[in-house]
């Protein structure tokens, strides 16, 4: 059997079977290879309300001790401390970038608007062939200019961050909060605080929201003041409770996790599917005194993170039908009548710009959805970053860093353009083989590894140079896809987004014509059933390309161009006999 000939099948076998796993996650449907969170968007229950959808019995209970000392139990809160609330109000705190809404009611975060975080350049609301409409005057473009919403709570959807405490009758994410008075926009000053206060059974909890100038991080100080005559042993609570739908403007080619990740020294970071929390499968760690817990989903992400060499235990669980919590429960040890005990844990929620992540918890870079093949995909990142301080625009990065990349892999490629025109010009002479022998495939092929042998040709040749490029090119993908800077940031005239398909598909049909120019450029296959599958190969991996953002499909262009060049050089100097 021709190698070469093998080697194109199982690369289009391969094609067609990721093509059909795409197909398969659209439509609902669990993938063949990668695990993914919820597929399809379930209806909210509970939703409503300041949190309504969770209660403090369905956080998991720990018993807090201290040396020596019995500690109240941790049992579900008395139905009278759990009763929703008789009424609430609330609050907005707006900084230079975020408007936040706390809710009274529980002191619950309820809604998070990044102000300097566009939903997009042009949320068009038709389908993706509407541009050609456009052309013709059969519709109008509606320009919209929505900030990011990340924590919400409607009849749609749910994204909250609760805290209370557990291990008596305390005040808990239901309880009645008082607010103090005091500003609540940011104006001149560099930060902002919202206190809250709930009292129940002489104990009180003061939750202290801070907010400051320039930063996404907000400080959560717990003051737990016990004025009961007993010592108690709470235990604070933080926790993340969302629901199982992916995020509004998904596309369909270009999903990324979306879903709860904790992360400790010991287990490092750990991705977890809605599905698994649903089915009490979810493995990750639950005891440290380090690390974090999220909500991850394409750019964005909300992290707890509590004070280094705080004891904790991390939990995850199924609170309502299609929501979802993800917390840690941090015990504040014995606190004598009259005493005070603090607890501060910091909330990151905002992009996944690597910069702003280091600052809270360099590990919290891990959230940036890279693949399976990280450890390349954060040079490439530090690479791409470098030269953007110098250009200013992720579009010529893009080109300047394909560039970069083609020179890097010279050698393999010429080796791999060498070896295909070696092939092309000994393509009428394996064609006579074939013809000759097409009786006696075992002679057939006798014959054909004589050929390589006396033209000193090596089957694999062009396949092999490649091979090795493509973790590469995959960690290039899952980069272009993954950062958060790419979104919104315009390149050039009709591309104002290259995270975003190109609204006119003009860098698909480029990228379909550059395909197919080299497909030209290669050896045509003998056999001529493979030889029509070659040709329509571009076809089909363009139709791809039309969803995928257009930053990556710049690239590919890019390097499609330089590819043709360096082969056509190549393969000219081949036939002219020349050193190539």
């Amino acid at each position: 059997m021709d190698i070469q000939r093998t080697v194109l099948w199982v690369v289009f076998s391969l094609s067609l079977l990721f093509l059909w796993d795409k197909w398969m996650v659209n439509t609902g449907k669990p993938s063949m290879f990668f695990p993914t969170a919820t597929q399809q968007a379930k209806p909210v229950t509970g939703a409503a309300g300041s949190a309504s959808g969770s209660a403090v019995a369905d956080v998991p209970q720990a018993s807090a001790t201290a040396a020596g000392v019995a500690t109240p139990t941790a049992a579900a809160v008395p139905a009278a401390a759990a009763a929703a609330p008789t009424h609430g109000e609330t609050i907005t705190i707006t900084t230079d970038l975020v408007k936040a809404d706390i809710d009274t009611a529980g002191g619950v975060l309820k809604r998070l608007e990044l102000l300097q975080q566009k939903e997009g350049k042009e949320n068009i609301k038709h389908e993706w062939y509407d541009p050609f409409l456009e052309l013709v005057g059969r519709k109008q473009k509606v320009i919209v200019d929505k900030n990011v919403v990340l924590f919400d709570s409607n009849a749609e959807s749910t994204y909250l961050a609760e805290s209370g405490l557990i291990g008596g009758p305390f005040p808990n994410h239901k309880s009645l909060f008082i607010a103090k008075p005091g500003p609540r926009v940011l104006d001149g000053a560099n930060e902002i605080s919202l206190v809250l206060e709930a009292e129940e059974n002489g104990v009180k909890l003061v939750k202290t929201y801070t907010f400051r100038r320039g930063d996404y991080t907000i400080g959560l100080k717990n003051e737990v003041v016990n004025g009961s005559a007993a010592p108690i042993a709470p235990t604070l609570y933080v926790q993340l409770v969302r629901d199982g739908n992916m995020p509004e403007g998904t596309t369909k080619f270009s999903r990324t996790f979306t879903g709860p990740a904790v992360y400790t020294d010991a287990d490092k970071f750990q991705k977890l599917t809605f599905e698994n929390i649903a089915k009490g499968k979810a493995e990750h760690a639950t005891k440290a005194d380090n690390g974090w817990v999220a909500m991850v989903q394409h750019y964005f992400v909300s992290a707890l993170v509590p004070p280094e060499k705080a004891p904790r235990e991390i939990f995850t669980d199924k609170v309502a039908a299609n929501l979802y919590a993800v917390g840690t429960k941090l015990p504040l040890g014995t606190i004598a009548p009259g005493a005070t005990r603090n607890m501060d844990v910091k909330l990151y929620s905002g992009p996944q710009e690597s910069a702003l992540l280091d600052k809270v918890d360099p590990s919290l870079e891990l959230v940036k959805d890279y693949g399976m093949f990280t450890i390349i995909a954060k040079p490439i990142f530090w690479l791409l970053e470098q030269i953007h301080k110098v250009l200013g625009n992720w579009g010529w990065t893009i080109i300047v860093f394909t560039i970069l990349m083609k020179l890097a892999f010279f050698p393999l490629s010429a080796a791999s353009y060498r070896s295909m025109g070696k092939m092309k010009q000994v393509t009428p002479k394996m064609t006579a083989i074939r013809e000759r022998y097409k009786a006696d495939p075992q002679k057939m092929n006798q014959a054909m590894m004589e050929l390589y042998k006396t033209e000193k040709i090596n089957p694999l040749g062009g396949c092999l140079p490649i091979l090795i490029q493509m973790p590469v090119f995959i960690a290039l993908y899952w980069v272009l896809l993954a950062v958060v800077e790419m979104r919104n940031a315009p390149w050039l005239g009709w591309i104002q987004d290259l995270a975003s398909p190109d609204p006119y598909f003009i860098l698909p049909v480029l990228m379909a014509v550059s395909m197919f120019i080299q497909t030209k450029l290669n050896p045509k296959p003998p056999d001529p059933m493979q030889a029509k599958v070659m040709m329509f190969m571009p076809l089909i991996f363009s139709a791809m390309f039309f969803f995928f953002p257009s930053g990556l499909v710049l690239y590919y262009v890019v390097n499609n161009v330089l590819s043709i060049t360096q082969q056509w050089v190549i393969t000219k100097k081949l036939e002219a006999g020349k050193p190539a």
